[in-house]
């Protein structure tokens, strides 16, 4: 039997709940932000786009090691030295320190490797538009790196010349120092190749990511004139090793002689090691040999030849400190580059010598000319502004003297080409906004302008929203000295509001006889405002107003510019305000609301200054009246004795007022003839003008309707 229960809204939530509950594992979790889910994974699980700023700026740290490593590696070549007479030995501290460093420098290989093993590549297939598709599948980006570029910086990451140096050789049985020097000298130019070559993969990955691989072109001067000391390095340090061995060659041969030709004690090729120097068979050796004496590259009477390195011995280079050595062979490095190998004097019957002459002459040929080619696109691009300002100011000059212009324009054309470039140096501004989208647009302007328009009063009424519509809107202008900027009469294109400089607004009121009215305008006022007036009402038509003053730049001009179609836009905005403070503000920076002002004031003042002396003319002449009378009374009872006495007393009071009174009468009566006159003369005169010839009244200034609904 069903229960007659109402089914309530609480036995229905619970039916809900009761019946999700079994559908639990199904709902599906609530979304996350992608950057939530790229926190949560580990740091060596995630994938790197190609174009992020992490692997731009690893890219340039990788390049910097690079060229690090490849100035380490040639130091090895310094390790043989010349440590005795007639032996040779290698230089531990020296090696010890390279080898820091170039462990320093292969672990950053390693972590490259790491990186492009996690670093995304956009799919080929996907490159017909746009930017392209990333393949972020760590099993694909394996392969494809596989594939590639792997083995080749396996081959310049692995360290080794430290395993030669410190376990290969030491466990060879009775090693020597020229066995160590000539197996070290092979391994490091064997993996100097790769390393050479990976050089270029990184360079353009860095040029496509971020452009160029020095931000300026000083720096850029900088790098290729690096890379030509690294060559440089690089040449002077085979040309030491290179040496060292033909010292070592020139030992040997003399050597097998005496072991042919000689008896005990005889030559032996231990004995040029520097580890046997305390043998005391080799010391009574070294008393009786002619090995010394005949690989002395000084001696002109042996029959070997030192050819292009006898210099590493006759300046004793090889028996010198590291520092002194290093310098003399970057010298000499640098000096065959940049000679194209002129000043080397070859063995004609040496293959070897003469192959490595033709190497440095080809290879000085071709870093020579990228040096100069790369340092003379880079210097130019700092002068570029410089020599098209040249060029176009001396194109001006030629059409001003071809146009047969006078010299005060000339002046005035070359006041202003040289304003012109000190202000901007040459860059169009406007093309380069221009070029950039929207939004960044806005905020550039906001960023440069706004904090300049907020110094001009009348801006400073309004709020942000318009600043940042004027701010996209304004465009920079530049006045030289005694430039007219608006003729009176003229129609108003633009609205000027100045930052820097001084201007002189004048009127004549249309050309009104006697009426001449100047202000001086500086930085925080603005001019043209009759276009505003214009933009602002509601029934304005397509013809611009006409100025109503002349305004001249006294100095040098700075200042930002509102085109009369810009600011019609503005005013849109500007309906929307209803507000009396911004009318307000108009009226007071306004130019011609001040002129009027100042004309109302001084008119209103004119009027209240004639009423006032026409009241006290009036009071002054019935004073005169009163006096008058009484004057005939005294005269009328002059036989009292007491009268007389009261009349001349009041003749002392008033001698005073009477003189003061005399005056005022007399210049009453020639102002009331000389308005009678002027009255006359004005209706003969006014009688033959025309209607269209009589002087024109002071208008008050249109209001610009800021209240208006759109």
């Amino acid at each position: 039997m069903l229960s007659s229960r109402p089914y309530t809204a609480t036995a229905a939530a619970t039916v809900i709940s009761s019946s999700s509950s079994k559908f639990r594992h199904f709902v599906r979790p609530p979304l996350q932000p992608l950057s939530t889910l790229r926190k949560k994974i580990p740091w060596w699980n995630q994938i790197l786009d190609p174009g992020s700023e992490v692997v731009a700026k690893w890219n340039h740290v990788f390049l910097v090691t690079c060229l690090i490593a490849m100035f380490i590696d040639p130091l090895y070549f310094y390790l043989p030295v010349i440590g005795g007479p007639v032996c040779m030995e290698i230089d531990l501290g020296l090696g010890i320190l390279v080898t820091f460093f170039r462990t320093v420098a292969d672990t950053f290989y390693f972590l490259h490797i790491v990186m492009k093993f996690r670093t995304a590549f956009v799919a080929p297939s996907s490159r017909v538009f746009g930017r392209g598709e990333l393949v972020t599948d760590p099993w694909a980006i394996a392969v494809r790196y596989l594939k590639s570029d792997f083995f080749i910086d396996l081959a310049a990451s692995l360290p080794l010349p430290q395993i030669m140096i410190w376990f290969v050789i030491p466990a060879v049985k009775n090693p020597t120092a020229a066995h160590a020097n000539h197996t070290l000298s092979l391994i490091v130019l064997v993996q100097y190749v790769p390393r050479f070559f990976l050089i270029f993969p990184l360079n353009q990955r860095i040029i496509k990511t971020t452009g160029a691989i020095a931000k300026t072109a000083w720096a850029g001067a900088a790098y290729n004139l690096l890379l030509y000391n690294l060559a440089s390095h690089v040449v002077g340090a085979c040309w030491y090793v290179l040496s060292i061995q033909r010292q070592y060659q020139c030992w040997k041969q003399e050597c097998d002689k005496e072991i042919n030709f000689t008896h005990s004690p005889s030559c032996q090729p231990k004995f040029l090691d520097c580890k046997n120097m305390g043998d005391p068979e080799r010391r009574f050796w070294l008393q009786r040999t002619q090995v010394l004496s005949s690989c002395d590259a000084l001696n002109d009477a042996n029959n070997f030849e030192f050819g292009m390195f006898a210099d590493a011995f006759t300046s004793e280079i090889a028996s010198s400190h590291f520092i002194e050595k290093y310098f003399y062979c970057l010298w000499w490095g640098l000096r065959s580059l940049s000679s194209y190998g002129q000043n080397i004097v070859a063995s004609y019957a040496i293959n070897g010598e003469i192959l490595f002459s033709l190497l440095i002459c080809s290879a000085g040929l071709v870093l020579f000319s990228h040096l100069i080619g790369n340092m003379q696109s880079y210097l130019q691009s700092t002068t570029a502004r410089l020599e098209e300002w040249r060029v176009r100011r001396r194109d001006t000059e030629e059409w001003m003297r071809h146009r047969q212009l006078p010299l005060e324009l000339q002046d005035r054309v070359r006041r202003f080409v040289q304003y012109k470039w000190i202000a901007t140096r040459g860059v169009d501004e406007e093309s380069i906004l221009h070029d950039l989208p929207l939004d960044l647009r806005r905020q550039i302007q906001r960023h440069l302008c706004l904090a300049l328009v907020r110094r001009v009063p009348f801006f400073a009424q309004m709020d942000d929203q318009l600043l940042d519509a004027i701010c996209e809107r304004l465009v920079s202008s530049l006045n030289t000295k005694d430039t007219y900027i608006v003729r009176e009469g003229d129609p108003v294109n633009e609205m000027l509001f100045i930052i820097r400089g001084h201007l002189e607004s004048s009127t004549t009121d249309g050309g009104r006889s006697g009426f001449f009215n100047s202000i001086a305008l500086r930085s925080g006022d603005f001019c043209g405002e009759e276009l505003l007036t214009w933009a602002l009402m509601p029934t304005s038509s397509l013809n611009l107003p006409c100025s109503t003053r002349t305004v001249r730049s006294i100095t040098e001009v700075e200042a930002f510019a509102l085109r009369a179609e810009d600011l019609k836009f503005v005013a849109s905005q500007f309906r929307r305000l209803h507000s009396k403070r911004l009318q307000q503000a108009f009226r007071y920076y306004s130019q011609q609301w001040r002129t009027w002002a100042a004309c109302y004031v001084q008119v209103a003042w004119r009027r209240w200054w004639k009423r006032k002396m026409a009241h006290e003319l009036t009071r002054q002449e019935e004073l005169y009246q009163y006096y008058y009378s009484d004057q005939e009374y005294c005269g009328d009872n002059n036989h009292d004795h007491d009268h007389d006495q009261s009349c001349s007393t009041m003749d002392d009071d008033t001698t005073h007022q009477r003189q003061q009174l005399g005056a005022t009468v007399l210049a009453s009566k020639f102002a009331a003839n000389t308005r009678k006159t002027a009255n006359i003369s004005h209706k003969g005169v006014t009688s033959n003008l025309k209607p269209d010839a009589m002087p024109k009244k002071l208008f008050k200034p249109e209001d610009p309707d800021f209240s208006a609904d759109l």
